[in-house]
């Protein structure tokens, strides 16, 4: 029976040792001016694109109601068959029309609907 309890206090001394020493380490994010009030952010030297939103190329958005059969086929999980009822369903008013007519499935329309526009004319 001692023993037992010797086991236990040893294996919760170990494990709040264990807690203890994975614990994160918080640093003083602010420092106090003399007077008591808060000292001014220190500027740090970025580059001139950090904060700002990533500058990639913005692709062009394909238009389903003057696009070709081949440049439909080019979209990702749209073949021949998708394209041709594409085309044949044309015009679209809003590309959101090729899963109400189900002109293509919901799951197809979700990869594509970034890569489409359906302007009007």
């Amino acid at each position: 029976m001692r023993i037992s309890k010797l086991r236990h206090l040893t294996l919760a001394a170990a494990l709040a040792f264990g807690l203890l020493t994975s614990a994160p380490v918080m640093a003083q994010g602010t420092q106090t001016a003399p007077s008591g009030t808060m000292a001014p952010p220190v500027a740090t030297k970025t580059s001139p694109t950090a904060g700002a939103k990533s500058e990639t190329p913005k692709t062009e958005l394909l238009d389903i109601n003057s696009a070709t059969a081949e440049q439909l086929d080019a979209l990702p999980g749209v073949g021949k068959a998708y394209s041709a009822a594409i085309i044949k369903g044309r015009p679209y008013k809003g590309k959101d029309e090729l899963v109400k007519k189900k002109i293509v499935p919901e799951k197809t329309y979700d990869g594509i609907k970034d890569k489409i526009i359906a302007k009007q004319k």
